[in-house]
């Protein structure tokens, strides 16, 4: 199980890393993001990569442990149940989009790019603690 961990922890951490550190330094990117995600037709694929991987995630590492396992649960069951809702609530889901404001989500993805840095640094034992 250790390994399954260690996969999904390199995985996640380079995602929310490469991902975060693209909308920090491109931040027309978030803006032509959003855009995107307007159109229904975008939203089901985005819709699906998620449950995709939330699916994957979930079946491979469902661990409710208070370490750093329970990120990778996490990010999982949140990928899995946001594409699921994104697919039956497009129209919501729209509507949400178009209400959060832009200014706060460099805080957000600071924030993850940290979550990223915190699952390598698990995934390959690069500082120990």
């Amino acid at each position: 199980m250790d390994e399954v961990a260690i996969g999904l922890a390199k995985f996640w951490g380079w995602y929310l890393i490469i991902f975060c550190s693209i909308l920090l330094i491109n931040t027309k990117r978030v803006v032509r993001f959003f855009a995107l995600l307007e159109s229904e037709k975008y939203l089901v694929l985005v819709s699906f990569i998620a449950i995709l991987l939330g699916l994957v995630s979930v079946i491979l590492h469902n661990v409710w442990e208070l370490n750093w396992k329970l990120l990778i649960t996490l990010f999982g069951w949140i990928a899995l149940i946001k594409g699921i809702i994104n697919l039956i609530f497009p129209k919501t889901t729209i509507k949400a989009f178009s209400s959060i404001n832009i200014r706060y989500l460099p805080i957000l993805y600071s924030l993850l790019f940290l979550i990223g840095v915190l699952l390598l640094n698990q995934a390959y034992q690069i500082v120990l603690y």
